[in-house]
């Protein structure tokens, strides 16, 4: 895996949150022999026992559940642990989304989108602007709870992060019910000491379809967040489908690239049915904003 990968030219990876646990034995041969340098992995890698697929989200921090997110902490750790083991600088995690026993709003937010996907982006659609504001003010009241336990599950895993020299790049997210909301994240973020092993991480994806949704402005986002920037998710969006390759969608890459800098992680995250012809494409896009 990690020589193909290297074949195509990278020096870098990130290990993906889809690592099963019989992958981890050629994963340490192939950073030992040099093959390729990881730069970030995502939370949790390796998958916990007896998960085969990709599952970012098995346990959440924010979970009402004690057991939840004892098991969130625990496969956390175990994660640090294994991006130290190799030479990872970060570790990407996701922060659980607001829960709802009955009448979650995003449903109703979902639907219009569905029959109106441009709706977010056209200011003057009065009902669409009503239903997202009555979403947003219910998440909102939900959310502080909810934000706590991730606070309390953050602070329990960040001894180990510091120890092993592994930062936690929290992922802003795609669902209109994940945490923190959008507006939310620089309170989050300030709440933690400056020298506090924590760190924003932008998918670029994600952020333009929240943009789609009519949640947050890309670029306004991004100038709020950048003190705290610790590396990226770069993939375009396409018919309202993310992970396509560079310059294939509507997203802006010479604005996302005016807040680059050196010492980010820069991570091509494309579907798997991404051509090897465009992820090289992809590569040399981002290779020529750099230089």
């Amino acid at each position: 895996m990690l020589a193909e990968i290297a074949a195509l030219g990278f020096t870098h990876a990130e290990l993906s949150h889809g690592i099963r646990v019989t992958l981890v034995p050629g994963i340490l041969r192939a950073v030992e022999e040099g093959v390729v340098q990881i730069s970030s992995t995502h939370n949790f890698c390796p998958l916990p026992a007896g998960i085969t697929q990709a599952a970012p989200n098995l346990y959440q921090p924010s979970s009402p559940s004690r057991g939840e997110r004892e098991q969130w902490v625990r496969q956390t750790l175990r994660s640090i642990e294994f991006a130290a083991k190799v030479r990872a600088r970060v570790l990407v995690c996701h922060l659980g989304s607001v829960a709802f026993f009955w009448f979650n709003p995003a449903r109703k937010v979902r639907r219009y989108l569905r029959d109106k996907p441009e709706a977010g982006r056209t200011p003057d659609d009065a009902e669409y602007r009503s239903i997202l504001g009555k979403a947003l003010n219910k998440l909102r009241r939900r959310q502080p709870l909810f934000l706590e336990r991730v606070r309390s599950s953050l602070v329990e895993v960040m001894t180990l992060a510091t120890e092993k020299g592994v930062r936690l790049g929290l992922e802003n997210r795609e669902g209109f019910d994940e945490l923190p909301l959008d507006g939310d994240w620089a309170e989050l973020l300030t709440g933690f000491a400056s020298d506090a092993p924590v760190g924003y991480w932008h998918d670029t994806g994600h952020a333009d379809l929240k943009e789609s949704m009519g949640v947050l402005r890309h670029q306004e986002h991004l100038a709020a967040l950048a003190p705290r920037l610790l590396g990226w998710h770069l993939h375009d969006v396409s018919a309202g489908k993310d992970h396509q390759p560079i310059g294939a969608g509507r997203i802006d890459f010479k604005m996302i690239s005016g807040f680059w800098r050196p010492g980010h992680l820069l991570t091509l995250e494309l579907s798997p049915r991404v051509s090897v012809d465009d992820v090289r494409a992809s590569k040399a896009r981002i290779e020529a904003l750099i230089a």
